[in-house]
């Protein structure tokens, strides 16, 4: 894998090393924040660095007398034509064309599997993402965590990490009793029995219907002869079954597959073994005592219950408040099965846990990642996403609710009419953390203003150039070896400027991964469409900057690499979004 700025970054850190500079401590400089990136303003060339700021203050020198030892070492360098001082003390510098040919042909010779890197190490990573309540159908809020967790789980491995994509299923709360309930009302409505109407409380949407009906065929009218509790109890593992089947395939059509599904059931099992083997464990750590918590912010002290409770001293690892354990009645908090479930995550041997909520759960921030740091004795890192709400429009118009699922727009409504590639690419086309607007017009519409249609028909383009080659130079032979062979012959700035923008894939796919933002990505494919789409355009107004010269094979041959690349990258980006690249636009 080439990522060319940590291998300047390489280069530099030898540079520090040839001219001897001395922390003035007299221990070893750090040389961890040294950093080599594009410069902001690409007119200050193809690379800036800012190791003389970072050194300065360790050697106790002047940044720019730092920057100009660097500089007069790097003008050395046979890659390098230009070095230049710049503000406080960064060095930017100016790469040669041999330079970037070169880079070209790399390129070509890693294929879709060039950005790939191993930055993770192997490290097991658990994204855990979607994890709706199993109660209907996906809705549209949903659907931006599915493609923010799916993407970043891709980029994740593509870097090198072991990760497992995860569900986790909400079985086990007082939504499940309620979605018995109204399972039961639908079965007896395929019985025959007349309902009236869907009581408050109770799910009203007629994806229900074909559950019934299914629970009628297979019992009869026998549920109706049990105990309420053993026939809710039978009714509630039946739908639960149905719905789980309905997420999945409202899932697949968004091309979402989590690899383990996690019934939340499990850690109630067995008189709650899971939950209490993790308590005992928190407890054995130091992490448990019986106390009494001080009542809630804006809450009137006539409203508090004061009660000795047992506790989670999660203030002495990051939270802002302690956290019940157990109820009153001896019943297990909520809070008490997430300790149970980040024990059973650890226990499996993941190093790093992600968790990609909804707008409403911002609250568990604190309290999660003081429990990770608890159970794992700081071992385990975790990091909670939260994804911000989508509004929906048509032509600018707020979208009505779904009549098939009663409260929402489903998942499938929205696929169905625009396609999973708008979706994936859109939800990602801003960070996660902020809202979302979703307008179908606009995201089907075939200009430079639609990001996914663009990027798409840079993708379709690439092939495009691969046919009209074909039919103008017939027989001559295109594979990779002939055409890297030929990468010497690029020397327009426009085809160099493409190069450039190419090279950046690596650091690009390492940064989301790093970072957690899977954003990055889909702001880089658009940037990098936009760089081939201007580069066609100036080839339409100059016949000489063609892709195609059949006048001149090599320099087509050459200028057919850059294409491949082109197409390369397109296609390695927009499977890890989870969007196709399409050779032709229909």
């Amino acid at each position: 894998m080439m990522n060319i700025f940590a291998d300047f970054n390489e280069r530099i850190k030898k540079i520090v090393e040839t001219l001897e500079l001395k922390a003035q401590d007299g221990g070893a400089l750090d040389l961890s924040r040294i950093a080599v990136e594009p410069p902001r303003d690409a007119s200050h060339g193809d690379l800036a660095i800012n190791a003389a700021m970072v050194l300065a203050k360790q050697v106790g020198e002047n940044p720019r007398a730092v920057a100009e030892r660097i500089a007069a070492e790097l003008k050395r360098d046979a890659d390098v034509v230009g070095v230049e001082v710049a503000g406080p003390g960064f060095v930017n510098l100016r790469l040669n064309d041999g330079f970037w040919q070169a880079r070209l042909a790399g390129i070509l010779d890693e294929a879709t599997d060039y950005g790939r890197s191993e930055i993770g190490a192997g490290r097991k990573v658990n994204v855990e993402y979607v994890s709706a309540n199993p109660t209907g159908p996906m809705h549209v809020g949903h659907c931006r965590g599915a493609v923010v967790g799916d993407a970043l789980a891709n980029i994740l491995a593509f870097s090198g990490h072991d990760v497992t994509k995860e569900y986790y299923i909400n079985d086990a709360g007082v939504q499940i009793g309620v979605l018995a309930r109204s399972a039961l009302l639908r079965y007896r409505e395929a019985l025959g029995d007349d309902i009236g109407e869907i009581p408050a409380g109770l799910y009203p949407g007629d994806y229900l219907v074909p559950v019934g009906q299914a629970l009628a065929k297979e019992f009869g009218r026998d549920l109706l002869q049990k105990p309420e509790d053993e026939a809710l109890g039978l009714i509630a593992d039946r739908t639960i079954d149905a719905m789980l089947a309905m997420i999945r395939e409202d899932l697949a059509l968004l091309n979402v597959n989590h690899e383990v599904f996690f019934s939340e059931r499990k850690l109630h099992a067995d008189n709650a073994k899971a939950i209490r083997s993790a308590i005992t464990d928190l407890t054995l750590k130091g992490h448990v005592y019986k106390g009494t918590l001080p009542p809630p912010k804006g809450q009137k002290d006539e409203d508090w219950e004061d009660r000795e409770q047992t506790l989670f001293r999660s203030t002495d690892v990051g939270d802002d408040i302690d956290r019940p354990l157990v109820k009153s009645d001896g019943s297990y908090t909520y809070f008490a099965a997430d300790v149970a479930y980040i024990k059973d995550k650890l226990d499996r041997g993941f190093n790093d846990l992600i968790f990609v909520l909804g707008a409403d759960h911002s609250g568990y921030i604190k309290r999660m990642e003081a429990l990770a740091k608890a159970v794992s004795g700081g071992a385990a890192s975790l990091t909670i996403l939260i994804c911000q709400l989508v509004k929906l429009y048509r032509d600018g118009e707020p979208v009505r609710m779904s009549k098939r699922a009663g409260e929402f727009v489903t998942l499938r409504e929205v696929v169905e009419e625009v396609g999973r590639d708008p979706i994936r690419f859109m939800m990602l086309y801003r960070k996660n953390d902020a809202p979302l607007d979703f307008d179908f017009a606009k995201v089907t519409e075939q200009s430079k203003d639609n990001p996914v249609f663009y990027v798409q028909y840079a993708s379709a383009r690439t092939h495009s150039v691969f046919r009209q080659a074909r039919e103008q130079l017939g027989d001559l032979p295109f594979d990779r070896a002939s055409l890297k062979a030929a990468a010497g012959r690029l020397t327009d700035e426009g085809e160099i400027a493409l190069i450039k923008k190419l090279a950046e894939y690596p650091r690009l796919i390492e940064s989301a991964a790093l970072a957690h933002e899977p954003h990055r990505l889909a702001f880089y494919l658009y940037d990098l469409a936009s760089t081939f789409h201007g580069h066609w355009n100036r080839g339409t107004d100059n016949v000489d900057l063609r892709f195609v010269k059949v006048n001149d094979p090599q320099l087509t041959h050459a200028r057919l690499g850059l294409v491949q690349a082109v197409s390369d990258v397109l296609t390695s980006g927009l499977a890890l979004i989870g969007a196709e690249a399409p050779t032709e636009m229909r």
